[in-house]
Protein backbone atom coordinates (compact mmCIF):
# COMPACT_ATOMS: atom_id res chain seq x y z
CA UNK A 1 0.00 0.00 0.00
CA UNK A 2 0.77 4.02 -0.49
CA UNK A 3 -0.28 7.13 1.37
CA UNK A 4 0.05 5.84 5.12
CA UNK A 5 1.37 8.35 7.71
CA UNK A 6 3.53 7.44 10.87
CA UNK A 7 3.43 9.40 13.92
CA UNK A 8 6.17 9.26 16.63
CA UNK A 9 4.98 10.56 20.13
CA UNK A 10 7.63 11.96 21.82
CA UNK A 11 7.65 12.92 25.50
CA UNK A 12 10.80 14.41 27.01
CA UNK A 13 9.59 13.05 30.63
CA UNK A 14 9.43 9.62 31.99
CA UNK A 15 10.11 8.32 35.03
CA UNK A 16 11.77 5.16 34.51
CA UNK A 17 14.21 6.58 32.39
CA UNK A 18 13.98 10.47 32.20
CA UNK A 19 14.89 12.61 29.17
CA UNK A 20 14.89 8.35 27.41
CA UNK A 21 13.80 9.94 23.72
CA UNK A 22 16.99 12.38 23.47
CA UNK A 23 19.37 9.67 25.33
CA UNK A 24 22.00 8.93 22.59
CA UNK A 25 22.61 5.13 21.81
CA UNK A 26 25.23 4.51 18.49
CA UNK A 27 25.57 7.99 18.22
CA UNK A 28 21.88 9.31 17.61
CA UNK A 29 19.52 10.25 20.03
CA UNK A 30 16.69 7.24 20.24
CA UNK A 31 14.24 8.76 18.49
CA UNK A 32 16.26 9.51 15.36
CA UNK A 33 16.92 5.57 15.28
CA UNK A 34 12.89 5.52 15.44
CA UNK A 35 12.28 8.26 12.89
CA UNK A 36 14.97 6.70 10.57
CA UNK A 37 12.83 3.00 10.78
CA UNK A 38 9.49 4.73 10.48
CA UNK A 39 11.49 6.02 6.53
CA UNK A 40 12.50 2.88 6.07
CA UNK A 41 8.85 1.46 6.13
CA UNK A 42 7.63 3.63 3.13
CA UNK A 43 5.56 5.86 4.54
CA UNK A 44 4.34 8.71 2.94
CA UNK A 45 4.17 11.04 6.04
CA UNK A 46 6.42 10.55 9.36
CA UNK A 47 5.51 13.40 12.35
CA UNK A 48 7.32 13.41 15.78
CA UNK A 49 4.78 14.65 17.83
CA UNK A 50 6.14 16.14 21.54
CA UNK A 51 5.69 18.10 24.38
CA UNK A 52 8.96 19.87 24.16
CA UNK A 53 10.23 22.61 22.57
CA UNK A 54 14.57 20.72 23.10
CA UNK A 55 12.55 17.24 21.69
CA UNK A 56 11.47 19.98 18.89
CA UNK A 57 14.61 21.24 18.36
CA UNK A 58 17.09 18.53 18.37
CA UNK A 59 14.18 16.57 15.68
CA UNK A 60 14.38 19.30 13.08
CA UNK A 61 17.95 19.85 13.61
CA UNK A 62 18.72 16.21 12.26
CA UNK A 63 15.64 17.17 9.08
CA UNK A 64 12.47 15.38 10.70
CA UNK A 65 9.40 16.52 10.76
CA UNK A 66 8.08 17.75 13.69
CA UNK A 67 5.48 19.30 15.94
CA UNK A 68 4.44 20.88 19.12
CA UNK A 69 1.33 18.96 20.69
CA UNK A 70 -0.18 20.21 24.11
CA UNK A 71 1.46 19.28 27.39
CA UNK A 72 -1.91 18.02 28.52
CA UNK A 73 -2.30 14.56 26.08
CA UNK A 74 -2.48 11.47 28.76
CA UNK A 75 -1.28 9.20 25.62
CA UNK A 76 0.73 9.17 22.53
CA UNK A 77 -2.71 8.36 20.82
CA UNK A 78 -4.01 11.66 21.90
CA UNK A 79 -0.78 13.26 20.48
CA UNK A 80 -1.35 10.99 17.46
CA UNK A 81 -4.77 12.58 17.26
CA UNK A 82 -3.54 16.30 17.30
CA UNK A 83 -1.51 15.75 14.50
CA UNK A 84 -3.69 14.30 12.35
CA UNK A 85 -6.55 16.98 13.19
CA UNK A 86 -4.07 19.69 12.33
CA UNK A 87 -2.94 18.38 9.32
CA UNK A 88 -6.42 18.10 7.88
CA UNK A 89 -5.62 14.52 6.87
CA UNK A 90 -8.56 12.46 5.54
CA UNK A 91 -11.01 10.47 7.77
CA UNK A 92 -10.10 7.17 5.82
CA UNK A 93 -6.22 8.08 6.10
CA UNK A 94 -4.47 5.31 8.01
CA UNK A 95 -1.84 6.22 10.66
CA UNK A 96 0.82 3.91 12.60
CA UNK A 97 1.45 5.10 16.02
CA UNK A 98 4.98 4.33 16.77
CA UNK A 99 6.49 5.02 20.05
CA UNK A 100 9.17 7.20 20.07
CA UNK A 101 11.03 4.78 22.55
CA UNK A 102 11.23 1.58 19.66
CA UNK A 103 14.33 2.55 18.36
CA UNK A 104 14.37 -1.03 16.75
CA UNK A 105 11.12 -1.26 15.69
CA UNK A 106 11.72 -3.28 12.10
CA UNK A 107 9.87 -1.20 9.14
CA UNK A 108 8.49 -4.23 7.74
CA UNK A 109 6.09 -4.27 11.21
CA UNK A 110 5.27 -1.04 10.83
CA UNK A 111 3.88 -1.38 7.37
CA UNK A 112 2.34 -4.61 8.29
CA UNK A 113 0.21 -3.12 10.86
CA UNK A 114 -0.87 -0.43 8.14
CA UNK A 115 -1.24 -3.09 5.81
CA UNK A 116 -3.74 -4.99 7.84
CA UNK A 117 -5.54 -2.24 8.95
CA UNK A 118 -6.15 -1.28 4.94
CA UNK A 119 -6.94 -4.54 3.77
CA UNK A 120 -10.24 -5.05 6.30
CA UNK A 121 -12.97 -2.56 6.11
CA UNK A 122 -14.40 -4.14 8.95
CA UNK A 123 -11.79 -3.30 11.74
CA UNK A 124 -11.11 0.15 13.33
CA UNK A 125 -7.29 -0.45 14.84
CA UNK A 126 -5.19 -3.03 13.40
CA UNK A 127 -2.07 -4.02 15.95
CA UNK A 128 0.12 -6.74 15.89
CA UNK A 129 1.00 -9.81 18.32
CA UNK A 130 3.73 -12.97 18.80
CA UNK A 131 3.74 -16.55 20.22
CA UNK A 132 4.51 -16.90 23.57
CA UNK A 133 6.73 -20.19 24.63
CA UNK A 134 8.02 -19.33 27.57
CA UNK A 135 6.01 -19.89 30.61
CA UNK A 136 7.62 -17.51 32.81
CA UNK A 137 6.88 -14.52 29.66
CA UNK A 138 3.44 -16.10 30.00
CA UNK A 139 3.47 -15.02 33.79
CA UNK A 140 5.03 -12.10 33.88
CA UNK A 141 2.44 -9.23 34.36
CA UNK A 142 5.07 -6.40 31.88
CA UNK A 143 4.21 -8.99 29.48
CA UNK A 144 0.96 -7.85 27.54
CA UNK A 145 -1.06 -10.94 26.42
CA UNK A 146 -4.21 -10.99 23.61
CA UNK A 147 -6.57 -13.63 23.01
CA UNK A 148 -8.56 -13.37 19.30
CA UNK A 149 -11.40 -14.77 17.36
CA UNK A 150 -11.09 -17.33 15.33
CA UNK A 151 -10.63 -14.24 12.49
CA UNK A 152 -8.31 -12.59 14.68
CA UNK A 153 -10.00 -9.67 15.79
CA UNK A 154 -9.09 -8.81 19.80
CA UNK A 155 -11.12 -10.13 22.28
CA UNK A 156 -9.31 -9.06 25.17
CA UNK A 157 -5.84 -8.02 26.31
CA UNK A 158 -4.33 -8.87 29.45
CA UNK A 159 -1.49 -8.54 32.26
CA UNK A 160 -2.46 -11.77 33.79
CA UNK A 161 -1.66 -15.48 32.17
CA UNK A 162 -4.42 -15.53 29.42
CA UNK A 163 -5.81 -17.76 28.46
CA UNK A 164 -5.53 -20.29 31.22
CA UNK A 165 -6.01 -24.35 30.94
CA UNK A 166 -8.63 -25.40 33.77
CA UNK A 167 -7.11 -28.41 33.55
CA UNK A 168 -3.34 -30.73 33.65
CA UNK A 169 -2.28 -27.81 36.20
CA UNK A 170 -2.28 -26.27 39.93
CA UNK A 171 -2.81 -23.16 40.92
CA UNK A 172 0.86 -23.21 41.75
CA UNK A 173 2.22 -24.92 39.25
CA UNK A 174 0.00 -24.17 36.14
CA UNK A 175 0.58 -25.42 32.46
CA UNK A 176 0.78 -22.73 29.58
CA UNK A 177 -1.68 -23.89 27.12
CA UNK A 178 0.62 -24.20 24.05
CA UNK A 179 -0.59 -22.55 20.81
CA UNK A 180 -3.23 -20.10 22.42
CA UNK A 181 -0.70 -18.11 24.08
CA UNK A 182 0.75 -14.58 22.32
CA UNK A 183 2.19 -11.62 23.62
CA UNK A 184 0.61 -8.03 22.21
CA UNK A 185 2.93 -5.91 20.03
CA UNK A 186 2.72 -2.01 20.95
CA UNK A 187 2.41 -0.89 17.72
CA UNK A 188 -1.02 0.50 16.33
CA UNK A 189 -2.46 1.84 13.20
CA UNK A 190 -5.47 3.60 13.08
CA UNK A 191 -7.93 5.15 10.29
CA UNK A 192 -8.04 8.85 11.55
CA UNK A 193 -12.11 8.49 11.86
CA UNK A 194 -11.34 5.83 14.61
CA UNK A 195 -8.40 7.61 16.41
CA UNK A 196 -10.77 10.84 16.46
CA UNK A 197 -13.27 9.13 18.43
CA UNK A 198 -11.43 7.31 20.13
CA UNK A 199 -9.43 10.01 21.99
CA UNK A 200 -13.26 11.86 22.60
CA UNK A 201 -13.83 8.92 24.66
CA UNK A 202 -13.53 8.53 28.53
CA UNK A 203 -11.18 6.29 29.99
CA UNK A 204 -12.85 2.77 30.65
CA UNK A 205 -13.04 0.50 33.83
CA UNK A 206 -11.20 -2.27 32.57
CA UNK A 207 -8.82 -0.09 31.13
CA UNK A 208 -8.01 1.71 34.45
CA UNK A 209 -7.64 -1.84 36.16
CA UNK A 210 -4.73 -3.38 33.91
CA UNK A 211 -3.37 0.31 32.99
CA UNK A 212 -4.33 -0.93 28.94
CA UNK A 213 -5.68 1.83 26.90
CA UNK A 214 -6.71 -1.08 24.09
CA UNK A 215 -8.72 -2.04 26.66
CA UNK A 216 -11.06 0.89 26.31
CA UNK A 217 -11.03 0.36 22.49
CA UNK A 218 -12.97 -3.00 22.93
CA UNK A 219 -15.13 -1.55 25.40
CA UNK A 220 -16.40 1.02 22.91
CA UNK A 221 -17.56 -1.56 20.77
CA UNK A 222 -13.73 -1.25 18.13
CA UNK A 223 -12.36 -4.17 16.62
CA UNK A 224 -9.21 -4.58 16.43
CA UNK A 225 -7.84 -6.44 13.73
CA UNK A 226 -4.38 -8.69 15.29
CA UNK A 227 -1.43 -9.84 13.01
CA UNK A 228 0.58 -12.63 13.90
CA UNK A 229 4.50 -12.36 13.19
CA UNK A 230 6.47 -15.26 14.35
CA UNK A 231 9.59 -13.41 15.62
CA UNK A 232 9.30 -10.46 18.49
CA UNK A 233 10.71 -7.09 17.86
CA UNK A 234 13.48 -6.13 19.53
CA UNK A 235 12.92 -4.60 23.22
CA UNK A 236 12.31 -0.88 23.59
CA UNK A 237 13.59 1.90 25.96
CA UNK A 238 12.77 1.75 29.23
CA UNK A 239 16.21 2.07 31.81
CA UNK A 240 19.53 1.76 31.50
CA UNK A 241 20.00 -1.33 30.89
CA UNK A 242 17.38 -1.36 27.96
CA UNK A 243 20.03 1.55 26.37
CA UNK A 244 22.80 -1.14 26.81
CA UNK A 245 21.26 -3.81 24.70
CA UNK A 246 20.12 -1.66 22.20
CA UNK A 247 23.43 -0.36 21.72
CA UNK A 248 24.95 -3.62 21.43
CA UNK A 249 22.33 -5.11 18.68
CA UNK A 250 23.14 -1.29 16.77
CA UNK A 251 26.90 -2.35 16.72
CA UNK A 252 26.23 -5.67 15.63
CA UNK A 253 23.79 -4.72 12.45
Amino acid sequence: MSGFKVVIPARLGSTRLPRKVLREVGGKPVVRHVWEAARRSGASEIVIATDSEEVLRVCTGFGADAQLTSPQHQSGTDRANEIARSRGWDARTVVVNLQGDEPLMPPALVRRAAELLDGDAEAHIASLCHPIHAAEEWRNPNVVKVVMDRRGYALYFSRAPIPWRRDGGTQDAPRMPEGLVFRHIGLYAYRVAALAEFSQLPPAPLEACEALEQLRALTYGFRIRMGVVDTPPPRGVDTEEDLKVVAALLSRS
